[in-house]
């Protein structure tokens, strides 16, 4: 081989090399635990008598990959010093975040690859797919999907990824393109090596909003079995989906699923949460398994009693929903709500990331 070539050849090498990581973070279920790197979360935590241990106290932050594709709609998106929407901005500063979370002991927060709806609550004309109609990946969301999993596995954090969103599945061609997404995404993040994800198929599977029937509650489980058949090396990505608020799953996606999500929204009552939780084991198929609420759009971090503490006294991993409220203007609340503030600066945020540190004693476990 002459030098031409050897350079040739090692460059080659390297480049494949930078495509993939040797990853530092593996997350993997035992009974009703998630464990990190062979130990359980806040390993030997107990708060208030209540079992921290095992739990992922997480956080819903879809935007972090937002863009905006529609040109009629991309303005209303304008950062309030630049006028201007910047994707590249948002992902940058979502990730400088990331530390700060995790250093109140959150190990965990919820990204989409379609987003969620960027006003919080209610339709929006935005184009916010991450996939091509045909179910390929689009190059810049798949590069600023790969920066916040890196940020999260040098910090030891998991990533609940989902993959559809009700108000932007209708984008995606057929049922066949559907597929080609989930496998594209699966096979994408199986030979990038990256092991801190856990898949939720779709955003609240329901009847009424998916376009497609495949993400409808009666067949979302084919996709489930879907990603649970593809694997490297043995090594596969754990996977669930969520339903709407309060509404405990169904048999079929219980029984294929490895892990549960269910939604607080809708429970303005801490009963209510108790009652999805106990409705939720007791659904055919229920075994040993994690439970984790990734959704909760209710607050009141400075009471006795709220959905966050009666998730955790159900052993429930918790996850807050923060957006901007009706007649709030203020750019620094909401993290669901676009353009973001990624940082923790308005009184719900500092009451739910205090609460965090009180409940997980913070980044030392």
């Amino acid at each position: 081989m002459n030098k031409q070539k050897l350079v040739s050849s090692i460059i080659v090498v390297l480049i494949l090399f930078s495509n993939c990581i040797l990853a530092k973070t593996i997350v993997e279920i035992k009974g009703d635990q998630f464990y990190i790197n062979g130990k359980p979360t806040y390993e030997g935590r107990y708060w208030k008598g209540n079992r921290i241990e095992g739990l992922l106290i997480n956080s819903r932050m879809v935007q972090g990959i937002f863009d905006d594709l529609n040109p009629k709609s991309v303005n209303t998106f304008a950062y309030p010093d630049t006028k201007k929407w910047d994707a590249e901005r948002n992902t940058r500063e979502f990730v400088k975040a990331m530390p700060i979370w995790n250093s109140y002991g959150l190990n965990s927060f919820t990204l989409n690859m379609q987003g969620g709806s960027p006003v919080g609550y209610g339709g929006s004309k935005c184009l916010n797919t991450g996939f091509n109609p045909d179910g390929s990946l689009m190059k810049p969301y798949m590069d600023r999907l790969n920066t916040i999993l890196k940020q999260a596995d040098k910090l030891n954090m998991v990533v609940i990824l989902g993959v559809f969103y009700f108000g932007q599945d209708q984008y995606i061609k057929d049922e066949a393109a559907v597929i080609k997404c989930t496998q594209n995404l699966v096979n994408w993040l199986l030979d990038k090596k990256y092991r801190n994800v856990i898949i939720e198929i779709a955003n609240e599977t329901n009847f009424k909003s998916y376009d497609h029937p495949i993400l409808r509650p009666d067949r979302i489980h084919e996709l489930i079995d879907l990603v649970k058949g593809m694997n490297r090396n043995g090594n596969r990505l754990l996977v669930g989906t969520s339903y709407g608020g309060i509404t405990p799953p169904g048999a079929a996606v219980v029984k294929s699923s490895d892990f549960i999500l269910v939604h607080g929204n809708g429970a303005n009552k801490t009963q209510k949460i108790e009652n999805l939780l106990t409705k939720t084991r007791l659904v055919d198929g229920y075994r040993l398994m994690p439970v984790i609420n990734n959704e909760d759009d209710h607050f009141d971090f400075d009471k006795e009693d709220n959905n966050f503490i009666t998730s955790v006294k159900n052993y429930c991993s918790w996850g807050y929903f923060d957006y901007r409220l009706k007649g709030e203007t203020d750019y620094k609340e909401g993290f669901q709500t676009v353009p973001v503030d990624w940082g923790i600066n308005s009184e719900r945020k500092k009451g739910f990331f205090n609460l965090v540190k009180e409940i997980t004693g913070g980044l030392k476990n």
